[in-house]
């Protein structure tokens, strides 16, 4: 499938706005590997198969397992996740998909159990911020399989 534009390119100031929310979204203390995980997540509901590779191949720079990132898909079955990290997708999924009933209260106080005030909203961004890039790229076809995820320094991630 050939990209149909390429949007980074034709509006750089839209694209910038974007990777400066991004950006704070990384300096908000959530941890890393989470982010990768929910980002795939909402992703792979989205069908963005550009999305999906590239935070496959981030969550992996990032130290995530494959056990972990195939399972992901059936998380609520799967034995590898935390009940934070439960919390979290279950917050995930809810903002995602927003029509099948908003952000139900239930999901709320599970996601307010395990996480502060400021990290629930910070994990909305995170999950509003995917849900745009999905869009984005879903609707340029942006084409999937030529990411290459930026190498990690020794100190990063400790």
């Amino acid at each position: 499938m050939e990209p149909r534009i390429k949007y980074p390119k034709v509006s750089p100031a839209l694209y910038t706005a974007m990777l400066a929310v991004e950006d704070q979204i990384h300096k908000s203390g959530l941890d890393e590997k989470l982010l990768h995980m929910l980002k795939l997540r909402a992703s792979m509901i989205n069908g963005c198969a550009y999305c999906i590779d590239m935070h496959w191949k981030d969550a992996r720079e990032a130290g995530e397992t494959e056990q972990r990132l195939y399972g992901l898909g059936a998380w609520r079955e799967s034995p590898y996740y935390s009940d934070r990290e439960r919390a979290a997708l279950a917050w995930a999924e809810a903002i995602t998909l927003i029509t099948d009933g908003h952000a139900p209260d239930d999901v709320f106080e599970e996601v307010r159990a395990y996480f502060n005030e400021k990290e629930v909203v910070d994990l909305a961004w995170a999950v509003a911020a995917i849900n745009a890039w999905n869009r984005m790229a879903i609707a340029c076809r942006a084409e999937p399989g030529k990411y290459v995820p930026p190498k990690r320094s020794a100190n990063q991630g400790q």
